[in-house]
């Protein structure tokens, strides 16, 4: 698979029939050069391979079969202790170390489901993400940070008020299935916030640049690469970016701070010359 070349089409049709496993294993070769994509794949089918000894009868004991096998029998756990450790973002990080965040959990269950013979799809809620398993009509909603527990619609209501402290509606629509291209949005979202709070700008600048190529008309995301390419003394590449914010959200309560951005950037630029 060559990344480049899924993200465009992520980009072009969000709902592209791709593996969720393999985009995030390719994605965390930006981390780990040295990844063998293929040997953490092999591992997902020999896992999914054992987790069909436990996905028998209907949806439900389905559902159940794949959790027990995967948060109780492999291990698998959110990270509690230490929440936005950027490991828990990477794929392979989250296989080798049994334990990630709502969102690499919930791409574990899906890759392993959906390998065992379930049909898995993965459910964006407000401030935390969870999974379900669907037949038909039948739906179970399951949530792989906690252990894998099954989740009534007033559990998810619950789970997003403790999570964001907003009432929430747990609806067909709040709880419709998210395209893929979305979620590997959210994931890269998750590393862009830790890595911006690290002041850690080289690696919160690769994934910038991921999150354009699935979104060159995010103006915020355009404001914060022009910002870190500053940041990174790169003042050429940060000032279309910084123009592109500007022009979109002229009324922004940054936009005068950004302005004086944008002057350094040409001032830097000018110096070169």
């Amino acid at each position: 698979m060559n990344l480049d070349d899924s993200l465009t089409q992520l980009a072009r049709d969000p709902s592209a029939p791709l593996d969720v496993a393999e985009v995030a294993l390719h994605l965390a070769q930006d981390e780990y050069p040295a990844l063998d994509v293929e040997a953490c794949l092999g591992e997902l089918a020999s896992m999914a391979h054992e987790a069909r000894r436990y996905v028998r009868g209907n949806l439900a004991a389905q559902a159940s079969g794949l959790c027990r096998y995967l948060f109780h029998e492999m291990g698998f756990r959110g990270n509690v202790k230490d929440y936005y450790d950027p490991l828990n973002s990477y794929f392979n990080q989250v296989l080798e170390r049994r334990t990630g965040i709502p969102i690499t959990l919930s791409a574990l269950t899906m890759a392993v489901g959906n390998r065992a013979g379930l049909e898995m799809r993965g459910v964006g809620l407000p401030g935390h993400f969870i999974v379900k398993a669907v037949q038909g009509d039948d739906e179970v909603l399951i949530d792989p940070f906690h252990g894998g527990r099954i989740l009534t619609e007033t559990d998810c209501e619950n789970l997003v008020r403790q999570s964001t402290g907003v009432a929430f509606e747990a609806s067909a629509l709040a709880l419709a299935a998210i395209p893929l291209g979305l979620m590997i949005k959210r994931m890269l979202g998750n590393l862009k916030s830790i890595y911006l709070g690290l002041e850690d700008w080289p690696r919160a600048l690769r994934v910038l640049v991921r999150l354009f190529q699935l979104d060159e008309r995010d103006a915020v995301l355009r404001r914060d690469l022009g910002t870190t390419h500053v940041k990174l003394r790169q003042f050429g590449k940060a000032i279309d970016h910084l123009r592109f914010y500007l022009e979109q959200a002229p009324e922004a309560q940054d936009a005068a701070a950004i302005t004086k951005v944008l002057k350094s950037a040409e001032r830097g630029v000018a110096e070169w010359n």
